[in-house]
């Protein structure tokens, strides 16, 4: 490998040797006096900026929605791909393959009017759906049958967990009592083999995000799964087959009605709403930035494509659908379903099935109520079994969670607490042994994976931007040292600021080093320049100054000819809306995998744009521009340059050796990971700044592409702690 290890030679970028160990102490020490402010002082701008940021960019995809299906032919052409796209968002295209169930009754109870049968069956080897299966006695088969699905109403006794199919079973026992074989399904999180669903809304398992998985994808998969078993009983009639569920059991009941046409009828019940609902608009005052944060992570698939999610419902067109909400449910509020439903009933009524919509809007709060279960049977009935007449829900004695389990242990092939490490795998691109075979074939795969980056991971980054606007708001002199600040438009409702800093004895820069900061970064920045240069960094507290760091700039500066730039993206410095991983920040970051981004996707976007704006200086339209970040931030100008032709180097600082650890960008481990995407990088000069050996290892895959390739472009310095 080209390693070098030795002390960094001269030629490195000064300002990154401030983010090395012996100073990080006095870093946090400082930044921490310049935060003494009030905390809300400090986060206005940037909220006020992400505000208007996801409102713009959540009525766009709202106006798009549908607009373009004009006609039941316009329909009839697009949904297809739809389909498609929709199964590739939920992490199942291609379907996984339909293995062995293995079904297993372990027990059943017997009743007047059913028969309860205990099972379980692996949809996936290892991924076991514990379920209970109601037999109606008194029907004629083969019967109409419902698929229910549970929403987050686990059933714990004395810490045992006995599975939320336990919760729901009064449903199914009054299908069972009307003629329908009813399976009902613990859900992954909430079974009697837990499993996870809040990864991203609590556990910090943002890579989740970096292959496409949403415990959404595994919960479509078990019914569709389910559907399969039940078309294997001759008690079933496979044509009369419907879906329902309520809450969590609601937005299942919508993904595998759109998913799979095997369903005949579709009810979810207090599980829908739009975008804008979820992102933006809810009601109650806890949710008035969105419903997101009242979700967990099963609630969502990864929007790829940038749906709202009408699209979804219009997927069960034709077939009947029930849309069933409460008037006075917080985290499906009225507007964000009664929109919904206004574009999908337009488009029933273009396939000429209008009577085949309908949303059954009823009083009171998220609770399973009386009036939503006897709405949902009606619909059921009059579809499954051409019954109009109307339903009575008679009190019934329930059954016990004891009589309801499944398992008496845990099969030591269980996978279910680890589906997410699995369920979609991620890409591992080989390299050719053979030099002539790899320079061959890196020639296709490079611009294969350069096409499939916009169209699969950064999607979001606008197609249209709006000029840069370059604005001069500072310009101070102190000590040598001239700091000039410009702001500049990134994209619509995004100004940011950009840093030029130069020495008083240098005409014309060499070379311009614009460094892209992190929060810890930035506020280590600004102790860099301390005071004197308040009025142009948009701080309210005078930050200290480190004498020796501002000196040693400024002699790196007139000795090599430097210039140096630097850049906050949205969320940092400036414009930070929130404290890192606090909650708040976590639900804005699922807030932008709503809108089909990742906040770490639209930083490469503001990288990518404070370059261009560089060459807006007339001292700087010749002038080499060089990128460097450290940690997430190095993967983050990494991309930056790969889509920025005139960056001339990088120098990346212990960066994340795979995107599991970050930077976070949507489904990008689907096509690469950060070895890939730096041999994309090689038509430029690249330094990687390791800590040993180990981590150097890191990066043989683009060492040995280059050997292959006949260049000596990028190089590995290992720099110790």
């Amino acid at each position: 490998m080209n390693v070098t290890q030795r002390p960094v030679e001269m030629a490195m970028p000064v300002p990154l040797r401030t983010f090395q160990a012996a100073f990080l102490a006095l870093a946090y020490l400082c930044s921490g006096l310049l935060l003494a402010a009030d905390p809300k002082s400090e986060t206005q701008r940037g909220e006020k900026l992400l505000d208007a940021y996801l409102r713009r960019e959540t009525q766009r995809l709202a106006d798009a929605c549908l607009s373009d299906v004009k006609t039941k032919e316009d329909w009839l052409r697009q949904r297809p791909e739809l389909h498609r796209q929709f199964l590739e968002m939920l992490g199942l295209w291609p379907l996984p393959p339909r293995t062995d169930l293995k079904p297993v009754i372990t027990g059943k109870i017997h009743t007047e009017r059913f028969i309860v049968e205990k099972l379980h069956f692996q949809s996936m080897p290892g991924l076991y759906v514990m379920a209970n299966l109601y037999v109606p006695k008194l029907t004629n088969y083969p019967a109409p049958a419902v698929v229910y699905v549970c929403g987050h109403g686990p059933t714990v006794v004395d810490g045992v967990p006995y599975g939320n199919k336990v919760t729901y079973h009064h449903h199914a026992i009054w299908f069972a009592e009307h003629g329908y074989a009813c399976i009902v399904l613990d859900s992954l999180e909430l079974g009697e083999i837990p499993g996870v669903h809040h990864g991203t809304y609590r556990l910090h398992q943002w890579w989740w995000q970096t292959v496409g998985y949403t415990p959404a994808g595994v919960e479509c998969w078990n019914a569709m799964r389910a559907i399969d078993y039940l078309q294997s009983r001759i008690e079933v009639d496979p044509k009369r087959i419907g879906v329902t569920g309520r809450s969590g059991g609601g937005a299942t009941s919508w993904w595998v009605g759109a998913a799979d046409e095997r369903v005949g009828c579709i009810i979810p019940v207090a599980g829908i709403a739009d975008l804008q609902a979820h992102v933006v608009a809810g009601v109650a005052p806890r949710y008035r930035q969105g419903v997101v944060s009242g979700h967990c992570d099963c609630m969502y698939f990864n929007n790829t494509y940038r749906w709202d999610f009408p699209t979804v419902a219009a997927l069960c067109a034709p077939r009947p659908l029930l849309l069933g909400n409460s008037d006075a449910d917080d985290i499906f509020p009225v507007p964000g379903y009664r929109r919904l439903a206004d574009k999908v009933r337009r488009l029933y009524a273009l396939l000429g099935a209008s009577e085949k919509f309908a949303l059954l809007e009823t009083k009171g709060p998220h609770k399973d109520t009386p009036e939503l279960r006897l709405g949902a049977y009606r619909w059921m009935n009059r579809w499954l079994t051409g019954n109009n007449a109307e339903v009575t829900e008679p009190e019934r004695p329930r059954l016990t969670p004891a009589q309801l389990k499944v398992l008496d242990h845990r099969p030591d092939d269980a996978v279910n607490g680890v589906i997410q490490e699995t369920f979609v795998k991620p890409a591992h691109p080989q390299l050719p042994e053979s030099p002539a075979v790899a320079r061959s074939w890196w020639e296709g795969q490079r611009q294969e994976w350069l096409q499939a980056l916009p169209d699969k991971v950064f999607r979001g980054w606008p197609s249209s931007p709006p000029p840069l606007t370059l604005r001069a708001t500072a310009d101070v002199r102190k000590k040598g040292v001239r700091l000039r600040a410009f702001d500049f438009t990134s994209e619509e409702n995004v100004d940011l600021r950009l840093w030029l800093l130069t020495a008083d004895k240098v005409a014309k820069p060499r070379v311009v080093i614009l460094t892209a900061l992190d929060e810890p970064g930035w506020q280590e920045w600004l102790t860099e320049l301390g005071p004197g240069f308040k009025d142009a960094l948009q701080i309210t507290q005078e930050p200290a100054l480190r004498e020796s760091i501002f000196t040693q700039n400024r002699q790196a500066m007139e000795a090599y000819r430097w210039a140096f730039a630097f850049v906050a993206p949205r969320g940092i410095g400036p414009s930070r809306w929130a404290e890192p991983e606090n909650f708040e920040d976590i639900q804005i970051r699922r807030r932008f995998a709503l809108l089909g981004q990742t906040l770490d996707g639209q930083r490469v976007w503001d990288v990518r744009r404070a370059a261009e704006a560089l060459h807006g200086f007339s001292e700087m339209k010749s002038v080499p521009v060089w990128l460097q970040g450290k940690g997430q931030m190095a993967g983050i100008v990494l991309y930056a340059a790969i889509f920025e032709p005139e960056v001339a180097r990088l120098d990346l600082w212990n960066p994340p050796a795979s995107h599991r650890e970050g930077p976070i960008f949507l489904n990008v481990r689907r096509i690469l990971d950060m070895p890939q995407a730096v041999a994309l990088a090689l038509s430029k000069e690249i330094r990687i700044y390791v800590k040993d050996e180990a981590e150097a290892r890191n990066w043989e895959w683009p060492v040995q592409l280059q050997k292959a390739l006949g260049q000596d472009s990028l190089k590995i310095r290992i720099v110790g702690d």
